[in-house]
C-alpha cells in the first residue's frame, strides 16, 4: 500500500537511464538545475528523487515529459570532474510516484508518494523466482552481454522484489520496458512480466545465433565483403525486408499502377514483380526481370495526343514548310478530312519514294506538326538482323526490345507520326530478314496486335501514322510494298527549285551563317545560274550546299571589312564560288550519226543516257561495253535482232553482219547501268550508224523494244521528263501506253517539251532520224 503522506524532495531528471531500489551506480550530472538539486539534497539528508525522461533530447523537461514513477536514492559520494560535470555515486532506496512537481528557479522539486511492494501467496512467488532464475541462466548462456559472475551474484538473492529489480537492470532492453517493471508494485506481476521479457530476449538472441551460423556456412574465409553482405541479407530476411529492395519493389508497384496498362499486361507485370521480390538481388535474373518491368511501365499504353483536324491549318503548315509536293499534301489533308467525319480511323501507312534531297524526311516532320502529333524517326539503312525490328528474347544477355518499341517509348504516345527512314536499304542475311518482320508492323490488319520478342505481350500500333521513305521501289520486297500506299516524289523543276531556294534554303543558310537579309542578297538570275550551272540533281541538297558556300564567302567579306553589304549577281557568282561545274543542258550541240540520247531512271532521280554505236570491218561480232546489266544487254540483242530481220525495209545492206563488227558503248563505264527502257534508244543508234542518218540533237527517248518492233511502256516518266528538261532537250519520244502518265508532269515542264507517243520502232525512227541524212 502507498503511504498517503507526501514528501517534498529535490528531483533530478535522468536521460536514457533508470535506477532501481537496492542498486548502486555512478551518474554523470551536467545540467545546471540537476547540479543545484544535488547540492540541495547534500545540504539536507542526502536523498534525491530520480525519474527518467520520456524523450532524451529535451533539456528542460516539464512534468509531462517525465515518467510518473521513479526511485528515491541516497547520495553516497559526489566528485567534480575536470570537464565541469559531477560524478555521483547513488544507492536506490525505494519506489515513489510524483504527486505534483514544481520548477524552481534553481532546481526541480516534487511532492512524492512512496510506493510499497504488494505481495501475494509466498509459494507462488517462490515458484516464479525459481522460473525467473532458470530463464535468466539460459539467457546468460546464449548472451555475451551478461557475465557468469553477474548471474552468480543475482542467483544468491532470495527476496523476490530485489531479484526482479537486479535482473532487469542487467537486461539490454528499452528504457520503456524497464520503466514498466519499475512501475509494477505487485511483485508477482513484476516477476511474470520479467519472465516474459527474458523469454523474448532469449528468442532474439537465438535468432541472432542462427543468422550467424547461416552466414558462416555460406562464407569463404577470404571473402570478408561477401560475409558482410550475406549477414545483412540474413538480418533483413528475418525482419521481412528481402534483399533490402522493398522500397524498390514498392516504387515499381506504384509505376505499374500508374501506367494504365491493359489488364492482361498489368497481370504479367505484377506476376514478374512477385518473382523479382523472391529472386536474390545478386542473381543475374534479378536485373533481367527488373529491366523487363521497367520497359513495360515506360511504354505508352493509353496516352494519346489529340489530333488537330483543322484541314486549313494543316494545309497552311505544309505549305509553309514545303513548296510543291502537291500529291503528298493532298493525301494528308484527305486523311484529316476522313478522320474528322468518322472520328475513328486506322493510321495510314504512306511510303514516300523519291531521290535524295527532295524533302521526304522533313515532309514527315511537317505532317506531325500539322496534325499536332509527336514525331519519332528510326533509320532502317543497313539493318540485317530481324531482332532489330522484333527485339531479342529475354533469355539473351543484353536483350532489348526492337526499334519499333524503342520508338514508341520515345514518342510517349500511342498515336505518333512514325518515320521509317530508308526502308529500301534493309538487307537480310543468316540473322533473318528484317523486311519480313516489318510486314506485321505495316499491315493494318495485324499491327493492332504487334508482338515484340522482348515485350512478349501484344502492343497496339493501329493508331500510329507510319510514313516510310525510300529512294527506289525496286529494292523493296513486293509483300512489303503491297502494305503501303506509295507516293512518288520525282524531283523539282527549275521553277520549283528557284522558289525553294528563295523561300526556304537561302533564309535558313543566312541565319545559320550569322548573316542578315540586309547583308546578303542574291539576284534571281544568279540563283537560276546556280541551279543550272553548279548543280545537277533531282533534289535540293546540293543547291543548299552551294548557298551555304556563298554565305560563308559573304561572311568572310563582311568580317574583313571589304564591304558592308554583298549583292551576288551572275558575274560575281563565279568570283565567289569558282567556275560552273556543268554545262546547262546535256543535249548534243549538233546532230550525230550513231549516237542517241536515252532517258534513265536512277535512285537519284532521272538522268540522260548517251548511247554510241561504232561499226568497223569484222566478222559480225556484237560488243557491249559501259558496265551494262543483264536487262540492257538483252535490250541490245533484241534491237540488233530486229534490225537484222528488217534490214531490207530499213535500206541496210542485208549482209552487213558478215562484213562488220558492231560495238555498242554507253559512256561513264564506272557507273552500273540496267533497266528495261533503253531498247528503242539502242535500236535508233544502231540504225543511225548503219544507214548514216543522223539522230536529231534535240530528241530524247525512252521505251523497251520487242523482236517485232513493238514499243513497251516504262516507269518513272516524270523523273525522265525532268532530266530531259534539265538537259535542254525539246522532244521526248515515249511509249503510247505511257501517255496517261503525262498528267503527273509539272505544267512548267510539259509546256516546254514535245511528247511524241509511239507504238512501233518505225515511228521512233521517223521522229528521231534526220531526213536530210537519209541515204537511199
Amino acid at each position: 500500500m502507498a503511504d498517503k503522506q507526501s514528501t517534498q524532495i529535490p528531483l533530478l531528471p535522468l536521460r536514457g537511464l533508470l535506477v532501481y531500489p537496492s542498486m548502486v551506480l555512478h551518474l554523470d550530472v551536467g545540467r545546471e538545475k540537476s547540479v543545484h538539486a544535488l547540492e540541495k539534497a547534500m545540504m539536507d539528508d542526502n536523498e534525491i528523487f530520480l525519474v527518467s525522461q520520456k524523450e532524451v533530447n529535451i533539456d528542460e523537461p516539464t512534468q509531462d515529459d517525465l515518467y510518473n514513477v521513479g526511485t528515491v536514492v541516497r547520495i553516497k559520494q559526489m566528485v567534480k570532474l575536470p570537464n565541469g560535470t559531477n560524478r555521483v555515486l547513488v544507492e536506490g532506496l525505494y519506489r515513489a510516484s510524483i504527486h505534483d512537481m514544481e520548477e524552481g528557479e534553481q532546481y526541480y522539486h516534487a511532492n512524492i508518494l512512496k510506493l510499497e511492494d504488494e505481495h501475494e501467496e509466498q509459494n507462488e512467488e517462490e515458484a516464479l523466482m525459481r522460473t525467473l532464475v532458470s530463464q535468466f541462466e539460459q539467457y546468460v548462456k546464449v548472451s555475451k552481454k551478461v557475465s557468469q559472475e553477474t548471474f552468480n551474484t543475482v542467483s544468491d538473492i532470495d527476496e523476490p522484489s530485489h531479484l526482479a529489480d537486479m535482473i532487469t537492470s542487467h537486461l539490454p532492453i528499452k528504457i520503456k520496458d524497464k520503466q514498466t517493471i519499475l512501475e509494477t508494485k505487485n511483485v508477482k506481476k513484476r516477476l511474470r512480466k520479467l519472465i516474459e521479457m527474458i523469454g523474448n530476449e532469449r528468442e532474439v538472441l537465438q535468432i541472432e545465433q542462427k543468422i550467424g551460423q547461416r552466414v558462416k556456412k555460406s562464407m569463404e574465409k577470404t571473402q570478408k565483403e561477401y560475409y558482410l553482405r550475406e549477414q545483412m541479407k540474413a538480418i533483413q530476411n528475418e525482419l521481412g525486408d528481402r534483399d533490402g529492395k522493398s522500397g524498390e519493389v514498392a516504387s515499381l508497384r506504384e509505376k505499374i499502377e500508374e501506367a494504365n496498362m491493359p489488364e492482361r499486361v498489368q497481370a504479367v507485370a505484377e506476376k514478374e514483380l512477385g518473382r523479382y521480390e523472391k529472386v536474390p538481388q545478386s542473381s543475374a535474373e534479378s536485373s533481367v526481370i527488373r529491366n523487363y518491368i521497367e520497359w513495360l511501365v515506360s511504354l505508352p499504353w493509353t496516352v494519346e495526343t489529340e489530333d488537330n483536324l483543322d484541314v486549313r491549318h494543316a494545309e497552311k503548315i505544309l505549305d509553309e514548310d514545303h513548296y510543291g509536293l502537291e500529291k503528298v499534301k493532298e493525301r494528308v489533308l484527305e486523311y484529316l478530312a476522313v478522320q474528322k467525319l468518322t472520328q475513328s480511323i486506322k493510321g495510314p501507312i504512306l511510303c514516300l519514294v523519291g531521290p535524295p534531297g527532295v524533302g521526304k524526311t522533313s515532309l514527315a516532320k511537317s505532317i506531325g506538326r500539322a496534325i499536332n502529333r509527336k514525331f519519332v524517326r528510326i533509320s532502317l539503312g543497313g539493318i540485317r538482323d530481324e531482332a532489330e525490328i522484333r527485339g531479342h528474347r529475354r533469355t539473351y544477355i543484353g536483350a532489348m526490345p526492337g526499334r519499333i518499341i524503342q520508338g514508341m517509348k520515345r514518342a510517349e504516345t500511342v498515336n505518333p507520326v512514325f518515320l521509317l527512314d530508308e526502308i529500301d536499304k534493309m538487307a537480310s542475311d543468316f540473322r533473318g530478314d528484317p523486311s519480313s518482320a516489318m510486314l506485321e508492323v505495316l499491315d493494318p490488319e495485324q499491327n493492332s496486335t504487334f508482338s515484340d520478342h522482348f515485350i512478349e505481350e501484344h502492343y497496339d500500333l493501329s493508331k500510329v501514322m507510319f510514313i516510310a521513305t525510300a529512294n527506289t521501289m525496286s529494292s523493296i520486297p513486293g509483300p512489303l510494298m503491297d502494305r503501303m500506299e506509295v507516293i512518288s516524289i520525282a524531283g523539282y523543276t527549275e521553277v520549283e527549285k528557284l522558289h525553294i531556294a528563295k523561300e526556304h534554303l537561302l533564309p535558313k543558310q543566312i541565319k545559320e551563317n550569322g548573316l542578315t537579309k540586309s547583308q546578303l542578297q542574291i539576284r534571281e538570275d544568279a540563283l537560276l545560274k546556280l541551279i543550272r550551272r553548279y548543280t545537277r540533281e533531282a533534289g535540293v541538297r546540293g543547291l543548299e550546299r552551294e548557298l551555304a558556300n556563298i554565305c560563308r564567302k559573304a561572311a568572310k567579306i563582311l568580317v574583313s571589312g571589304e564591304k558592308q553589304r554583298v549583292v551576288v549577281t551572275m558575274k560575281q557568282l563565279e568570283e565567289l564560288i569558282g567556275r560552273p561545274k556543268f554545262r546547262y543542258g546535256q543535249a548534243e550541240l549538233e546532230d550525230q550519226v550513231g549516237a542517241a540520247t536515252g532517258l534513265a531512271y536512277t535512285s537519284a532521280g532521272g538522268d540522260t543516257l548517251s548511247i554510241e554505236v561504232s561499226i568497223y570491218p569484222g566478222k559480225g561480232n556484237l560488243t557491249l561495253t559501259g558496265k551494262l546489266g543483264d536487262v540492257m544487254k538483252e535490250s541490245a540483242q533484241a534491237a540488233f535482232s530486229y534490225i537484222r530481220s528488217r534490214a531490207e525495209e530499213l535500206k541496210i545492206d542485208a549482209d552487213f553482219v558478215e562484213k562488220n563488227d558492231i560495238h555498242i558503248h554507253v559512256p561513264e563505264g564506272a557507273t552500273p547501268k540496267d533497266g528495261p527502257s533503253a531498247g528503242i534508244t539502242m535500236a535508233t543508234a544502231l540504225v543511225s550508224a548503219l544507214t548514216g542518218r543522223a539522230v536529231k540533237k534535240e530528241v530524247g527517248m525512252t521505251g523497251e523494244i520487242t523482236l517485232r518492233g513493238r514499243v513497251l511502256p516504262i516507269g518513272g516518266l516524270k523523273q525522265k521528263s525532268l532530266s530531259a528538261h534539265r538537259a535542254g532537250l525539246t522532244t521526248v519520244i515515249i511509249p503510247a501506253d505511257n501517255e496517261k502518265d503525262l498528267e503527273d508532269i509539272p505544267d512548267s515542264v510539259r509546256s516546254e517539251l514535245t511528247f511524241v507517243p509511239v507504238k512501233h520502232l518505225d515511228e521512233v525512227l521517223d521522229q528521231a532520224l534526220a531526213a536530210e541524212n537519209y541515204e537511199s
